[in-house]
């Protein structure tokens, strides 16, 4: 812990450590964002719709970032936003993340056919465009979060499965996978307890950065309605609702656009030096 806290104060490590306070920072807002004294985020207020952020030197008004064309608050929509944003990307992160691993493990350790299937199937999947084909299986299955959540991690099980499958096919000819399988160690307990331990750090990278792009992915969803549905804030679907009034009330679509971008900037600048970090050959 004291070698990782160190790399992360000197060098290049300074990106990573911004990284990681940023998201930080996200994690707790979203963490206490209903211990907040925030208006509703789904409650309409036609008298105060299109209300100007009010920041002064006197301190914060009632709506600090404003009112959209509904009059809901953009902070708390913000805010709320983070949450449902934040839970979707991780439960597909996470679940694309084991179901790649695992294929990856099988593919690099089996090889032959079941190699031939499984990485045929991969480049079918990689030869598709992603956006066309989240569209198509949100489409036939229905926006939901569940939903959205299977689609996610179904474009994105690819990655960690051709990653993976490199990494196992260079660790399973070395001498201690060599000798389990010698002394009649099952398929099993080899690649749990010799072989997934190895592989796991570039996994992890590929989960971070991996992470930055299902957010993208998500907003572009729902900015096309097909992700996160109302009355659920999301930041997609508030940039879509507030691009029509882009030049009569700029609040409406700057501040989800710039907690979007922040957000992805933070967790490629973890992952780029997570990247650094693990990989004993980039490190000076």
């Amino acid at each position: 812990m004291k070698e990782f806290l160190r790399a992360l104060t000197r060098g290049s490590g300074w990106l990573g450590l911004a990284g990681l306070l940023l998201i930080t920072m996200l994690l707790a807002l979203a963490a206490i964002g209903p211990l907040l004294d925030l208006p509703d985020p789904t409650r309409t207020n036609l008298r105060a719709r299109m209300v100007a952020p009010t920041i002064s030197w006197a301190g914060l008004g009632a709506f600090p970032l404003g009112t959209d064309q509904l009059g809901r608050d953009i902070l708390s929509r913000i805010v709320a936003g983070s949450r449902v944003t934040l839970a979707v990307a991780g439960a597909a992160v996470v679940l694309g993340g084991i179901v790649g691993t695992l294929l990856g493990l099988i593919a690099g350790y089996f090889g032959g056919w079941t190699d031939r299937v499984l990485m045929r199937l991969a480049d079918i999947q990689l030869a598709v465009p992603l956006m066309l084909l989240a569209l198509m299986v949100i489409a036939a299955m229905g926006p939901s979060l569940q939903n959205l959540v299977m689609v996610l991690a179904l474009v994105s099980w690819v990655r960690y499965a051709r990653i993976v499958r490199g990494q196992v096919l260079a660790v399973r000819e070395r001498e201690f996978v060599q000798s389990a399988r010698a002394i009649g160690a099952s398929a099993r307990r080899i690649i749990l307890r010799h072989i997934l331990p190895n592989v796991l750090t570039p996994a992890i990278v590929v989960a971070t950065l991996e992470l930055a792009r299902v957010i993208v992915l998500e907003a572009g969803l729902s900015f096309l309605g097909l992700g996160v549905q109302p009355p659920n804030p999301s930041w997609g679907r508030m940039l879509a609702e507030g691009r029509t009034y882009i030049s009569s009330a700029w609040w409406i679509i700057t501040f989800p656009g710039l907690a979007l971008m922040l957000t992805v900037l933070s967790v490629n600048l973890l992952g780029d030096w997570l990247r650094d970090y693990l990989d004993p050959r980039l490190k000076v």
